[in-house]
C-alpha cells in the first residue's frame, strides 16, 4: 500500500520532534518532582517549566495549572464537588448539547440541564438564559460548561457571551479548550472562563496528559479523591514528568507561528471544501455560517445518501484516515449527536464525516482524499443503478 494520508488530527496529532526531545531528556531525570535532593529539583524543574508553557499559552498563572492524565479528566474534575466558589460549590450543571461525552457525562452532578445549538453549530446563549433564570428561581448555584470550539464542527462558540450570563447568574464557566488550545487565541481571563481543560495530544505532544486550569484566584480545588498532596494538594498522585515535558514542548511549539498555520490550514480546508462542493453539490458542510467561524483545522460535512460507516470503511482501505466524530465515541455511535443537537435528522448525522489537519498536512493529501472520494462515490452510484 502507498502511503497513508492521516486527515485525524483532532482524534491526536502525530508528536512533534520538540515534545519527543524533551521526553527523552525527561527520561535521563530520575528524581521524583516532590523529593528535595538535587535529583527531585530536576524534575520538579522540568514540570514548573511545563506549566509555564502551558499557562502561557492561555493567559493564566501558572500556579493555576493543574496536570491532569488528559482532558476527559480534566473535564471530570471541572464538573465534580471538589471545585469551590466564593464559598459554596455548584447545585446544577448546565451544559451544551454540542459537548466532549465527558462532560455531557455531568461528572459528579445528580442534576445536569443542556442548552441546545443552531443549525449553525452556535450553541444557544437564549436557552442558557433561560435555564440559569429557572436556576437562580430556585436559589441553585450553576456551573455551566460551553467547550471553546466543538471538536467535530469546529465551530468556535459565543463564550464570552456566556460567561457573562453565568456570572450574573452568580455561576462559574467552564471551558473544554481541547480543540482550541494552539490553533485560535485562547486568553482565559479576556474569555471570562473560570476553569478550562487542555489536552496534550492534540497539539502533538503524547496522549495521557492534559490539564485543568483556573481563570482566577476565586475558584479553589479543593482537592481530588486521589490521594497525595501533589498540584498543590488539588490532584493526588505523582506527576508524569515525562508525559508533562512532551506537553510543554508541544504547546511551545503550536503557539510559536499559530497565527501562520491558522491560514495555511484555512487554505487546505478551502481546497477540500470547493472539490468536495464539485464532486458533490448537494453537501452540508456543517458549521459554515458560524458567526465567529470555524477553527481553521477541521471541516464536518454529509453527503445525504452516503452513510458515514461506509465512507470510513472505503477511505480506510484506500490509504486514507478519518473520523465520524469524536475518537472518544465514534467506536460505538452510529450517529454524530452533534449534528443531532444541530436540529439535523437522523439520516444526516448518520452521515456526518470528519477531517482534521495539522501542522505536515500537504496539499498531496487533500487531493489524495478527493481522489478516494470520487471513487467513493462512484462506487456508490453503480450500486444504486444495479439496485433500481
Amino acid at each position: 500500500m502507498s502511503q497513508r494520508a492521516y486527515l485525524d488530527w483532532n482524534a491526536t496529532a502525530p508528536l512533534r520532534p520538540q515534545a519527543r526531545a524533551a521526553m527523552a531528556a525527561a527520561m535521563e531525570v530520575v528524581g521524583n518532582p516532590s523529593s528535595v535532593h538535587a535529583e527531585g529539583r530536576a524534575a520538579r524543574q522540568i514540570l514548573e517549566e511545563a506549566r509555564e508553557q502551558v499557562a502561557a499559552a492561555v493567559g493564566a498563572e501558572p500556579r493555576n495549572v493543574i496536570f491532569t492524565s488528559g482532558g476527559s479528566e480534566a473535564n471530570a474534575l471541572a464538573l465534580s464537588r471538589a471545585i469551590e466558589h466564593a464559598g459554596r460549590v455548584c447545585d446544577i450543571a448546565i451544559v451544551s448539547a454540542i459537548e466532549h461525552v465527558s462532560v455531557l457525562a455531568g461528572g459528579d452532578f445528580r442534576s445536569v440541564e443542556r442548552f441546545g445549538a443552531g443549525r449553525d453549530g452556535v450553541a444557544s446563549i437564549g436557552e442558557l438564559e433561560v435555564r440559569l433564570n429557572i436556576a437562580a428561581a430556585k436559589g441553585l448555584k450553576p456551573l455551566v460548561a460551553l467547550m471553546a470550539a466543538n471538536n467535530e464542527t469546529g465551530v468556535i462558540q459565543p463564550v464570552r457571551k456566556a460567561a457573562e450570563r453565568t456570572h450574573a447568574a452568580g455561576g462559574v464557566l467552564h471551558i473544554d479548550a481541547v480543540q482550541a488550545l494552539g490553533k485560535i487565541s485562547l486568553d482565559i481571563k479576556s474569555l471570562g472562563a473560570d476553569l478550562a481543560s487542555v489536552s496534550a495530544h492534540k497539539i502533538g505532544g503524547p496522549m495521557g496528559v492534559g490539564a485543568l486550569i483556573l481563570g482566577s484566584d476565586t475558584v479553589h480545588v479543593r482537592g481530588s479523591r486521589f490521594g497525595g498532596g501533589q498540584e498543590r494538594n488539588r490532584r493526588g498522585g505523582t506527576e508524569n514528568v515525562v508525559g508533562i515535558a512532551g506537553f510543554g514542548a508541544a504547546v511551545a511549539e503550536a503557539m510559536r507561528d499559530r497565527d501562520g498555520e491558522a491560514r495555511r490550514l484555512a487554505g487546505l480546508r478551502r481546497r477540500l471544501e470547493d472539490g468536495l462542493k464539485a464532486l458533490a453539490p448537494e453537501i452540508i458542510v456543517f458549521g459554515e455560517q458560524a458567526p465567529a467561524g470555524r477553527v481553521a483545522n477541521t471541516l464536518q460535512f454529509a453527503v445525504p445518501g452516503v452513510r458515514a460507516q461506509t465512507a470510513l470503511m472505503a477511505l480506510d482501505l484506500d490509504g486514507i484516515a478519518v473520523s465520524s466524530g469524536s475518537a472518544c465515541s465514534s467506536g460505538t455511535m452510529k450517529f454524530s449527536e452533534v449534528v443531532r443537537a444541530m436540529g439535523y435528522d437522523l439520516e444526516i448525522a448518520e452521515g456526518a464525516v470528519r477531517l482534521s489537519m495539522g501542522s505536515a498536512t500537504s496539499e498531496a493529501e487533500i487531493d489524495c482524499f478527493l481522489n478516494a472520494w470520487r471513487k467513493l462515490s462512484q462506487s456508490l452510484l453503480k450500486k444504486r443503478e444495479i439496485a433500481a
